[in-house]
């Protein structure tokens, strides 16, 4: 914890770390170097077994390897794609790729090819290696497809087949990016619409997440099982993080919680988490089926926001302190994250103080300028881990990164003496009912606390009266009755004034979410007023 003693709602950079303008490259050969032996990457299997694994030394080798091969198809420069689910080749080519001098285009392995040739376009990618399948469907046709009339991409393959993958290598040469230069372009989650390729620099990412890593509490040869997708956080948080800190990193191909339950048990995981739709999953499959998950030191969770009762039940059940991260793709990842030494309170319902070697500030929504401390505004960050921008959309990033450097994240929130920030909403999502500003997470923090609500999203839906009113989209909990809309008003009258009140009450099966497993508010509201959901009692 940073001792400070605010006046105003700015948190000056703070040291605390060293801060080194590192590269992957730099990293994998320290560490071979080090801790040659000790395990580096570990594969889990479809299937729940571990598989294939490289101790650092190892690693490093078959990277350089890949990194020729790479190479001896692809200039210095050049943009490659990854679209595949989590595996050991995606790791191996991102560590290559840098070591060939390339950036690395993420791609969310669920979408389709409409959706894909949007992004290799965008993009600027001249080649796309993918896996055989996701969740069941070839990959191959779907590349096909998306490349049918997009010539700039020469090269397509499938990268399970090694054979393929490392031909080449006795003709490459390694020419290892610039620290500044551009590691990966992430596209945003599109929450709120269609999404924009952040350029992330390849120190930024590196330095952040093993700041990240540090703050955790994480000790060099611990092990992190992460079920969150590489295309998005899995790497940018995890990978990377793990790679700074000399721990071993384990994959999960994709999100199943009784298979990370099982994994920890087995394995001995001392670092694991999820974002908070996973974790609700993960803590509602360790209740209904008891394991020995003793190992873990710390849970994380993040990318939305974390509901105080998900946070209690998870540490109950796992015996470990749960933190909060809070950062999005733009900053690489992380702005804010709470700490084991953190108490409760602070724990639950803060996101923490500021990372290292980072300015966060709130900001007033209507002239920018510095709030008071306990005052909302917009969280703003600057530092060295901010975007480089997005790219090929020079409006987006000057919409997004003010003249003076700040990145507006769209969240709102409040800072208080010490530099513990909370968040009270999104200033996009933020519901404006007769002249007066709502804030969803408000609602939905009170709603989670019904013991038949699984899971909320609260929505401003347009209306002739009040500008906007307030819809709750519920998820039942298993072996609860739904409960009717008098008790639900009842209930979150008796912890909310009136005019926080849902005026429209839905129960889903699911809901529409993005990639990296958030859900999309536009969609609920579009699905809405387009007359897919009825208002029914509970």
């Amino acid at each position: 914890m940073y001792d400070v003693q605010l006046s105003e709602a700015h948190f000056a950079a703070q040291s605390g770390t060293p801060l080194r303008e590192l590269t992957i490259g730099g990293l994998l050969r320290q560490q071979a170097q080090e801790r040659g032996d000790q395990l580096a990457l570990r594969e889990l299997c479809p299937d729940g077994t571990m598989g294939r694994e490289w101790s650092f030394t190892e690693l490093l080798a078959d990277c350089e390897k890949l990194g020729r091969a790479l190479a001896s198809r692809h200039a210095p420069g050049a943009r490659i794609a990854i679209y595949a689910m989590n595996c050991p080749e995606w790791v191996l080519t991102q560590f290559g790729a840098a070591l060939a001098g390339l950036t690395v285009v993420t791609v969310n392995p669920a979408y389709i090819a409409k959706e894909l040739r949007y992004v290799l376009k965008q993009s600027g990618a001249v080649a796309i290696y993918h896996g055989n399948q996701a969740r069941g469907t070839p990959l191959a046709p779907v590349v096909a497809e998306a490349c049918a009339d997009l010539p700039q991409v020469a090269t397509r393959m499938d990268f399970t087949v090694l054979n393929d993958l490392f031909a080449g290598h006795e003709a490459g040469e390694l020419a290892e990016l610039d620290p500044h230069g551009v590691l990966q372009i992430q596209y945003t989650s599109g929450t709120t619409g269609f999404p924009k390729g952040v350029q992330i620099r390849h120190w930024s990412v590196l330095q952040n997440n093993t700041d990240m890593m540090r703050r955790w509490g994480c000790e060099p040869g611990d092990a992190n099982l992460t079920p969150t997708p590489l295309f998005h956080a899995g790497s940018s948080c995890f990978l990377f993080g793990c790679l700074g800190m000399g721990m071993t990193f384990i994959p999960m191909p994709h999100f199943d919680p009784a298979m990370q339950i099982e994994t920890i048990e087995r394995e001995k995981v001392q670092y694991t988490g999820g974002v908070p739709t996973m974790l609700t999953m993960i803590v509602d499959e360790l209740e209904r089926n008891p394991r020995d998950v003793s190992s873990v030191r710390a849970l994380m969770s993040g990318a939305a926001m974390v509901a105080p009762e998900l946070a209690r039940k998870a540490e109950r059940l796992f015996g470990a302190p749960l933190v909060v991260i809070y950062g999005q793709t733009e900053s690489a990842v992380a702005i804010t994250l709470g700490q084991l030494t953190d108490s409760d309170p602070d724990r639950r319902e803060t996101i923490g103080q500021p990372m290292p070697h980072l300015e966060v500030s709130i900001r007033s929504v209507d002239d920018n300028s510095t709030c008071a401390v306990g005052e909302q505004g917009e969280i703003c960050a600057r530092g060295y881990n901010i975007m480089i921008g997005y790219n090929d959309n020079a409006e987006a990033t000057a919409q997004t990164i003010d003249s003076d450097g700040w990145l507006h994240t769209g969240d709102l929130g409040t800072m208080d003496e010490r530099g513990y920030v909370k968040i009270t909403g999104r200033v996009k999502e933020m519901i404006i009912r007769g002249g007066e500003n709502l804030f969803p997470a408000e609602i939905e923090n009170a709603m989670l606390e019904h013991p038949a609500v699984f899971e909320v999203a609260v929505v401003g839906i347009p209306d002739e009266k009040w500008g906007e009113i307030v819809a709750c989209f519920m998820r039942k909990a298993e072996g609860h009755e739904r409960p009717d809309e008098a008790e639900l008003r009842a209930f979150i009258r008796e912890r909310l004034s009136p005019q926080k009140t849902p005026s429209i009450w839905i129960w889903v099966e699911q809901y529409p979410m993005t990639g990296s497993g958030k859900i999309q508010k536009f969609a609920l509201r579009n699905a809405y007023l387009s007359g897919k959901y009825e208002e029914e009692p509970a």
